[in-house]
Formats: structure tokens, sequence, C-alpha cells
């Protein structure tokens, strides 16, 4: 297996980077919203408008966003196929900025008329999913990347349906099971869509950015298969209330997650870069945190504890410390790249441009992410105790270093 390659696509620069703009919003606003409500989540309540709208914001408003953006670039690279439609991708990304925006104002404000920005939000997200299935359905020849793209965007229609429900239920209200669509819809979310998504341009990007070579994925369709059965199990144990059927469930999530991790552990042992940069290093620990949750979530399971602020703080844990770190290590590798691609890649040789290296401040990087270590799990820790002081020293920790990381890659823009 070849790896290699570069993130180079025929996509339009301001397609991605028009996600990623809103996304680094979204992601600064999430934190504040979550940092004015501290108080809330000190006491472990979750289950309120204010932290469904910074909840929201962080999910919808970033980690979808980028992820979207991430997709118009790193698709046509990894399938080989251009972009069934750019001009529609513009239309798709203003009609979900707003659905997006009003859907998680409305949330924490009003969330009897949420329904209403949520149908504006699901009408931008079908139009993405229109274009990476026309985009996918392109390809020559299929890979176990396209599986677990597939898998992501399966699932990703799926949390949709389930989201649409509950805001139909706080609007209107007449569905029964409430509190199962919910587990339903952050599980399709948070493990399916995100998770799926990760797994798949993970092995892309790892031997991308650690040049390995002759390494074989002979763990990618065990990961993908015993996953997808660990998302089936789980979600139907809260249809049918069964708690052996509930810890299958995780320990089929913890074995697909762990198949991955092997994979990614051959491609890093295979690598030609004994050094890796910093950002890269960041994802490649998210990966870890990843697998450690799941191995919490398991022994949590089988152990029978349900208390809900401790799941729900090891939700948060899921996404800060696997899906929000995957996202902040590669954007910062990737956006440099784009950048320099767009702004100088034809200049060189007629005149001094800037090295691919001189575009990020590694120094920075590590100051930032070290933040982000220290304010996600130090809030996890104090939040699990209900320690209110540190709560509110932690999440402000958390907004003020996200901040600092939306300047940080605003600035490689304007060098």
């Amino acid at each position: 297996m070849m790896a290699g390659g570069s993130l180079n696509s025929d996509t339009n620069i301001k397609l991605p980077l028009a996600f990623i703009l809103y996304a680094l919003a979204a992601l600064v606003i999430s934190q504040i919203v979550l940092f004015l409500n501290n108080d809330v989540l000190a006491a472990g309540q979750f289950r309120i408008p204010d932290i469904w709208m910074g909840a929201h914001f962080l999910l919808l408003g970033y980690a979808v966003m980028i992820a979207m953006g991430a997709m118009y670039q790193l698709v046509p690279v990894a399938f080989l196929t251009p972009i069934w439609n750019q001009t529609f991708g513009f239309i798709q990304f203003l009609v979900t900025a707003i659905g997006v925006t009003a859907f998680s104002i409305l949330l924490g404000v009003m969330p009897e008329f949420a329904l209403y920005g949520g149908i504006v939000a699901i009408i931008g997200i079908m139009m993405f999913i229109i274009q990476m299935v026309k985009t996918i359905f392109k390809q020559k020849k299929k890979n176990t990347m396209t599986l677990f793209v597939i898998g992501a965007i399966t699932s990703f229609f799926l949390t949709i349906v389930a989201g649409f429900l509950l805001a139909w239920n706080v609007s209107i209200g007449s569905i029964g099971s409430h509190g199962t669509i919910l587990s339903s819809h952050i599980v399709l979310g948070v493990s399916g869509w995100f998770t799926l998504l990760i797994f798949g341009f993970s092995y892309k990007l790892v031997p991308m950015f650690s040049l390995s070579h002759g390494y074989s994925m002979k763990w990618a369709k065990p990961a993908f298969i015993t996953y997808i059965a660990g998302l089936i199990s789980l979600i139907s144990s809260f249809w049918i209330e069964n708690t052996l059927v509930q810890s299958t469930g995780w320990f089929l999530l913890l074995a697909g997650f762990f198949f991955f991790v092997l994979d990614i552990r051959e491609i890093l042992a295979k690598r030609l870069k004994k050094k890796l940069d910093k950002p890269f290093s960041f994802s490649v620990l998210a990966i870890f945190n990843g697998l450690g949750v799941h191995m919490l979530a398991f022994m949590f399971s089988v152990s029978g504890i349900r208390e809900s602020a401790v799941w729900g703080w090891l939700i948060f844990l899921y996404v800060m410390s696997w899906i929000i770190f995957s996202i902040l290590g590669y954007l910062y590798k990737i956006v440099p790249f784009l950048w320099w691609t767009h702004k100088y890649a034809d200049k060189i040789g007629k005149e001094k441009v800037p090295t691919l290296k001189e575009m990020i401040n590694e120094k920075h990087a590590v100051i930032l992410f070290t933040l982000f270590v220290i304010s996600v799990f130090g809030l996890t820790g104090s939040g699990l105790l209900y320690i209110e002081f540190f709560v509110f020293i932690f999440q402000g920790l958390l907004a003020f270093t996200s901040l600092l990381y939306a300047l940080s890659i605003i600035q490689v823009l304007i060098k």
C-alpha cells in the first residue's frame, strides 16, 4: 500500500475556507455560551436550552461545518473524482450556515421555535449529502475509505432524522420515546457520523503526514464491520431496553475502535518521518483518547453506572478529546497547506516564497494544544466532582484557548 499524494484538488479554495471560517467563529461562540452557563455545567445539567445552544454551535456549527469543508477538499483527493457541483456547494454553505445559526440560537432562546431553524439546517445538510453521494458514485474504483465515508454519511442522515423528531417534540410535541430518540441521536451523530468519518480520512491523512509506505490496512474492514455492528446493537438496546445488548454494543464499538488503532499503529511504525509535526501528534493523541473513552463507556455499562451526569461528562470528553482534538490537529496542518498552495505554488522559482513550515508557528501550536488538554481534562474532572469554581476556571480557559486557536488559523490566511 503506497501513501503519498497531496491535499490538492480542483475545488475552489473559497469553498472549504468559507466552511472553516464559519466553523472557527462557531467554536468560539460555543465555548463562550458554555462559559456563561458554567454554573449549570457544574451541577451536571446537560439537558437545558442554554447547553443545547452551546452543544449545537460546537457540533453543528464547528465540527459539522469543518467536516463539510474538509470533505469538499479531501473527497476529490481521496476518491480521484471532482466535486459534483461547486456552485451548488456555495449555495449549500449559505443555507447550512443560516440554518445552523438560527437553529442553535433558537434552541437556547426560544426552543419552541427551534424546529423552523432546524428545517433550514436540514435542507442545507441534505444538499450536502446529495453533493457527496453524487461525487462518491462517480468514483471509478471503490475502496475501504469509501465504506467509511458512506457509513458516516448514512449515520449523518439518521442523526438529522432523529434531530428533526426531537425538535418537533420540543416545538409541537406528540411523538413518544423522546429520551430514546435523544440517545439514538447522540450515538448516531457522535459515534456514527464523526467517528466513522475521522476513521476514513485518517487512513488518508496519517500516512500522508507521517510519510508512511508499505502498510497493509488489514484491520480496516474488521474495524468498519465491528463498529457498525456496535452502533446497531447499542441503538437497538435503547429501544428494547436491554442492558446485555447495550453492553454488547459498547464492547463491539470498543473492538472496532481497537482494530482501527492497530492499523494506525502499523502506519506510524512504517513512517519515514521520524519526528512528527506537533499539530499532527495532537491528532494522533486524540485517537488514543477516543480508545480510552470507549473503554470507560464499556466498563461503566458493565458496572451498571447509570448516572446521567457521569454519562454527560463522558460524552463531553469523547466529543472534545477525540472528535474536536482530531479536527483541531488536522486543521492546523490542512489550512496552511491549502493557503500556501493557493497563494504561492505557482510563484516558486519566480520569487521568494515562504516555506510551508514558515506558514505555521509550531511553538504556538504546542502551547495551544497543551492548553486544550489541560482545560478539557480539568473541566471533565471538576465537573464530575461538582466543583463549581474549577468548572468556571477550566471552561473559561477553554473559551480563551478556542479564541486563540481561531486567531492563529486566521493569521495563516493573512500571510
